[in-house]
């Protein structure tokens, strides 16, 4: 899986701390604590004809976030919320859009690692691009296990939504040397995780299985999953689950804001397999369609 670069991204607007700039001058600092030590939190929201999805939750996050690395001066949520519509109507993006919303420590008075020199207040980023599901959700995807483990909480708490990605990435790169377009990542007991960019799930005999949220982000997408699995007479169980029950899955795939419900198809040079005519991803695929497209707060 490589993202393509849209046309309609090469002229877009960005919301930096209080106003909108030109692509080619939206720029941070180099005393901004996002570049001196990957000291932010960060969302991603989609959109959807006209309507930003999940908007109070993934919002919420952001601030929950913040607050847990103790950010000072942090922006209101109404501050937030109209930022996001600004910039969306600025961009002329009411579908299949993107955002990466990205809330900074601030600028430093001089470099250094100590909070106490950030005396500018938060630095808010809203970087909206055109960008349908980046995965393909008609072929499905190919994953290999990472001998990089998720952060556990007595590491880095990943109920923190945070910047510093460097364990994720590494994951990433290993995927990319062997030819699989993402990494299953194990927690410090290899148990499964996530992979190194979104949740995942897997289905035997009807019953969908997914991960603990213990050294994983509990998403939102994926908390809409288990929700809608629930409301569709889905038995769902969240419990450790090792990589070798994964390879003998009837159904397994993949949940985020980025690629919604994406199918894998190889696991370790393992194929899933759907011998028993399984099709608990594609109904809770359609019910989750049917809420994007009935849900979400109006972008006007």
């Amino acid at each position: 899986m490589q993202q393509k670069f849209y046309p309609q991204n090469e002229h877009i607007k960005v919301f930096i701390k209080d106003r909108l700039y030109p692509r080619s001058e939206a720029k941070v600092s180099v005393f901004d604590s996002s570049v001196q030590g990957g000291d932010a939190v960060w969302e991603g929201v989609r959109i959807y004809k006209g309507k930003i999805f999940s908007l109070d939750e993934h919002v919420d996050r952001l601030l929950a976030s913040a607050k847990i690395l103790a950010f000072a001066n942090i922006p209101s949520k109404a501050f937030i919320v109209d930022s996001i519509k600004q910039t969306l109507r600025a961009n002329n993006f009411y579908d299949d859009a993107h955002i990466r919303l990205t809330l900074t420590r601030g600028e430093k008075i001089t470099s250094g690692m100590d909070p106490r020199l950030n005396q500018f207040g938060c630095t808010l980023i809203v970087l909206a691009e055109y960008k349908p599901p980046v995965y393909d959700n008609t072929t499905g995807v190919k994953l290999i296990t990472s001998h990089i483990r998720r952060n556990s909480p007595m590491h880095i708490d990943s109920k923190i939504h945070h910047n510093n990605l460097i364990n994720n990435i590494l994951a990433k790169i290993e995927a990319n040397y062997c030819g699989a377009d993402d990494g299953i990542m194990l927690d410090n007991l290899g148990f499964v995780a996530e992979t190194n960019a979104c949740n995942i799930f897997m289905v035997k005999n009807g019953v969908l299985l997914t991960p603990h949220a213990d050294a994983c982000l509990p998403g939102i997408t994926r908390a809409r999953v288990i929700k809608l699995a629930k409301q569709l007479g889905i038995e769902v169980v969240e419990r450790n689950i090792s990589i070798a029950e994964f390879y003998v899955a009837h159904e397994v795939f993949t949940t985020g804001t980025m690629g919604e419900l994406t199918p894998v198809n190889e696991i370790d040079g393992r194929l899933v397999e759907n011998n028993v005519g399984s099709n608990v991803r594609a109904r809770i695929s359609e019910a989750y369609k049917a809420l994007t497209e009935t849900t979400g707060e109006p972008i006007d």
